[in-house]
């Protein structure tokens, strides 16, 4: 039996969109909708907010920022939907833009409208009827590191994306910028986090290279095609993306990336197809990774444990919106066990020097 397709369900209370003001946009930017506006939300991830928008038998995806975010930089929504753009003219698995409003009148804050790919994602839970053998297991993360070696080799200024690439040093800016955003939103004495932020800024390599990355390349945000999902037919997410270097890339990957031998802490938050049996551990994705690429990978403990520390800060962004009340989501009050656990996570892999078991 294949999966079903991602699903949307009922609009979480205090983050519903005025129908009416949304559906007259609609009308302006689409011209006329064969029958009613209705809006569902997508429940997973906990960024920005990402809603299905069924107007007439046609279905759209929207993206806008929290409610309860301040923070303009965190959610810049025009940045994302220029990115996707001009990315989806050249890279067929970004999603299509169709609308982008920045008039805070409609639903109060920028957003942008793309067409849906539908397709299976696959999170913490195998979907109900999927049986994943070895073999498709394996062919599952082979996929998933030839699509970031094939991301990776787009040429971005051929698709204009020239504009996203800072001068100067890449590495040593994401170390200093992420133990800073540690420190401005920090709540909890987390002394494993701390001495891995001094352990890599002790450690600043040069860049490798400089390609279009993704910043949030996991299974979470990959669309498989349900007949075959070994097919990635789409990238969701773009909101991280820029100009940089692809090694800081593959350790955000593989801080997302659970192993057989990991805590069911971890795995819990992760996904499922990552630990079953035939499925690559870390290591092996970055030697495949390596395979397909020609990169040395041999620091990548390096990027692994800055990976583990972005997750980590990231959550306690979050965490620290919910501890602030700036937020009433419940699910962010349990964030801070994996702040503490990605913390445990660094501090293993520096003491044993190695990102799998």
């Amino acid at each position: 039996m294949a999966p079903l397709p991602d699903s949307a369900g009922p609009v979480r209370p205090g983050e519903e969109l005025e129908l009416p003001k949304l559906e007259a946009f609609l009308r302006a930017q689409l011209g006329a909708l064969d029958g009613p506006v209705s809006v569902e939300q997508f429940r997973h991830g906990h960024s920005n907010l990402t809603y299905l928008i069924h107007a007439g038998p046609r279905e759209l995806v929207l993206r806008r920022p929290p409610f309860s975010s301040k923070v303009k930089s965190a959610h810049d929504m025009g940045r994302e939907h220029g990115i996707l753009s001009r990315l989806c003219t050249h890279y067929p698995a970004a999603p299509r833009p169709v609308a982008w409003c920045d008039d805070p009148e409609v639903l109060g804050a920028p957003f942008y409208l793309m067409e849906r790919v539908r397709g299976v994602i696959l999170r913490g839970k195998a979907p109900e009827g999927l049986f994943v053998s070895p073999t498709l297991a394996h062919d599952c993360c082979e996929a998933f590191a030839k699509g970031l070696a094939d991301l990776h080799a787009l040429d971005f200024n051929a698709m204009g994306l020239e504009e996203f690439h800072r001068p100067g040093h890449y590495v040593a800016r994401q170390v200093n910028g992420w133990r800073e955003r540690y420190q401005n939103s920090r709540t909890d004495d987390i002394p494993d986090i701390e001495n891995a932020f001094r352990w890599l800024a002790e450690r600043v390599p040069p860049d490798t290279d400089t390609v279009l990355i993704h910043n949030d390349y996991k299974f979470d945000n990959l669309v498989l095609d349900p007949a075959d999902l070994t097919l990635i037919i789409g990238v969701l997410d773009w909101e991280m993306c820029t100009i940089g270097d692809p090694l800081m890339d593959l350790g955000t990957s593989l801080s997302y990336w659970s192993d057989a031998e990991d805590r069911d802490e971890l795995k819990s938050m992760q996904c499922f197809l990552t630990s079953i049996p035939g499925a690559y551990n870390r290591q092996q994705v970055a030697d495949r990774y390596a395979a397909l690429t020609g990169r040395d990978t041999s620091n990548i403990l390096f990027y692994y444990v800055f990976g583990l520390l972005k997750l980590a800060v990231i959550m306690q962004q979050i965490y620290y919106r919910f501890k602030m009340g700036t937020t009433k989501d419940q699910r962010f009050g349990a964030l801070i066990l994996f702040i503490y656990l990605m913390g445990q996570m660094a501090a293993k892999a520096i003491e044993t020097g190695k990102i799998s078991a």
